[in-house]
Parts: structure tokens; sequence; C-alpha cells
């Protein structure tokens, strides 16, 4: 019985981090993507760099997010990690779908989802395995 409710205790933990790693996350891109405006507005910076530098700045968000709340975690990292870049990407996508007034998955949104899974699974091993 003890080990059914220590279970439950760590599960309820770990899903309070996967929480916390991803408004991380969130937060990260929104003050990344705000340095990332001021410079293609004061800057000759093409626009043409816009979804690269999104791609760029949603892995590098999920890989910090996903890495600093799995480093007290003992195991399941790359699974813990993955749903941390899937929440992420489906607060990013409804809201931006919300935004744009339409839902259809796009080359662009296919990529970003495998890219936020893949970056979040990373930064969970990554995490895991900090000493």
């Amino acid at each position: 019985m003890v080990k059914i409710s220590e279970n439950l205790g760590e599960s309820g933990n770990n899903i309070k981090k996967i929480i916390k790693g991803s408004v991380i996350s969130i937060g990260i891109t929104l003050v990344a993507l705000l340095i990332f405006a001021s410079l293609l507005t004061y800057t000759s910076i093409s626009e043409s760099t816009i979804p690269t530098v999104t791609i760029v700045i949603t892995i590098i968000s999920i890989l910090i997010g996903s890495s600093l709340c799995m480093s007290t975690v003992k195991r399941n990292g790359i699974v813990n990690g993955a749903i941390i870049g899937l929440i992420y990407i489906i607060v990013i996508y409804l809201l931006s779908s919300f935004i744009e007034g339409d839902f259809t998955l796009k080359t662009y949104s296919i990529i970003m989802i495998i890219g936020s899974v893949l970056a979040g699974a990373l930064g969970g091993i990554i995490g895991v395995n900090k000493k």
C-alpha cells in the first residue's frame, strides 16, 4: 500500500514539473520572439528568416524548459520531456490558429510538432542525466 501512495505522489509531482516546463518554455519563447521582433524592426534582417528563427527559438526554448524541470526527476526523462514539448506545441498551435482563424495542419506545423516533441525528449534526457 505504501508503494501505491508513493507512486501517486511521484506522478503528481511529475505533472507539476511537466506543466512548469511547458510554462517556462513558452515564457522563454515569448522573450526570444520579442527580441527577434525588435531586431527585425530596427535592423536590416530579412523577413525571410522568420520561419527558420522561429523553429530555432522553439527548439531551444523547449530544450531549456524540459531540461530544467526534469533535472530533479530520476527516470522517464524522455517521456516527460516529450510531453512538455507536446503540451508546448499544442498551446502555441491553438493560439496561433485561433489568431489566424485557420486550424489546418500545414507542412510547417508538422515540422514544428515533430521538432517540439523531439526537443522535449532530448531536453528530458539531458535533465535526468544532469549531475
